[in-house]
């Protein structure tokens, strides 16, 4: 039986080709930015936008959008101007999200089993309108990313000298929250909300056991992030599995084997740079 005979399974695989590219696209910044848990607030405080969007009856895609929005713009300012730290910022994001998701939806007389599908992703909730929101979601994001990546890689490495050189740190710094938001509601229908923060990190960290330049990091955690969510989503249909753990377990599988294979290419590496005696005795070096 063909999978793609299916509509369901062609939006799932389209869905989760749209996550494979855009999560490493917005995760290679977070994780230069020792942000790597940022998705998971956003993840958690996009639950209340999902829970508004069942409770008046409007797209939970473009719900759990905008208040994701609004609660990176918040977690940012918090972080850039506030005395509160960033990492209060963050659990304020975890539990007050997750909570007022759970609020709302009993209160607008639903049961919170309606929630499981957007936090553990489900591919068989994708519908055709989503594939629509996801795509032009996805859009913005890449166009972010990969656009202005010149810019947002200067202030990931170093603030003050990207302040010095002129780029406006503080919008920047904002553009960057607004599209970790934007990606974490991208991801929701096939990883879900509480995982989704794997996706934007461990292709990433997967990546780096393999590369040095920012370019091809971002290059092979796109490649991999698609081919385990691509993987993982054909996977749930053959075998009935969580869309969401899966993806997520293959990423952790990829990770494992490519530090596996990084070990001796390091000592490789090692073997083969010149040591600093070797430097000083070139005869084009001058001390």
């Amino acid at each position: 039986m063909d999978i793609l005979d299916y509509a369901f399974m062609q939006r799932a695989l389209i869905a989760a080709a749209l996550v494979g590219i855009t999560a490493p696209a917005i995760g290679t910044y977070l994780v230069q930015r020792r942000q790597a848990l940022m998705g998971d607030g956003l993840g958690h405080v996009a639950m209340t936008g999902v829970a508004l969007g069942f409770v008046l009856q409007a797209s939970p895609v473009w719900m759990a959008t905008l208040v994701a929005v609004v609660g990176a713009v918040g977690m940012e300012l918090i972080r850039a101007r506030g005395r509160t730290s960033g990492d209060v910022a963050l659990a304020m994001l975890f539990y007050g999200g997750l909570a007022g998701g759970v609020m709302i939806i009993n209160l607008g007389g639903g049961q919170t089993a309606s929630l499981l599908g957007s936090m553990f992703g489900s591919i068989t909730t994708v519908a055709t309108e989503d594939v629509t929101a996801m795509a032009v979601l996805a859009a913005f994001v890449l166009a972010v990313a990969v656009g202005l990546r010149r810019q947002l890689f200067a202030v990931c490495q170093d603030e003050e000298f990207a302040r010095v050189t002129g780029l406006p740190v503080r919008a920047l710094n904002l553009l960057i929250a607004v599209t970790a938001a934007v990606t974490v509601t991208v991801a929701m229908r096939i990883v879900g909300l509480l995982l989704v923060s794997a996706m934007l990190v461990i292709p990433v960290a997967a990546a780096q056991r393999l590369t040095r330049s920012f370019a091809t990091t971002l290059g092979l955690a796109m490649a991999i992030s698609v081919t385990v969510s691509l993987t993982g989503t054909a996977a749930t249909y053959y075998i009935n599995v969580p869309s969401g753990a899966t993806i997520v377990l293959l990423a952790i599988g990829v990770f494992m084997v490519l530090t596996a294979l990084s070990a001796p290419l390091a000592r490789r590496r090692a073997k083969t740079a010149p040591t600093a005696e070797e430097v000083c005795t070139r005869d084009d070096v001058k001390v």
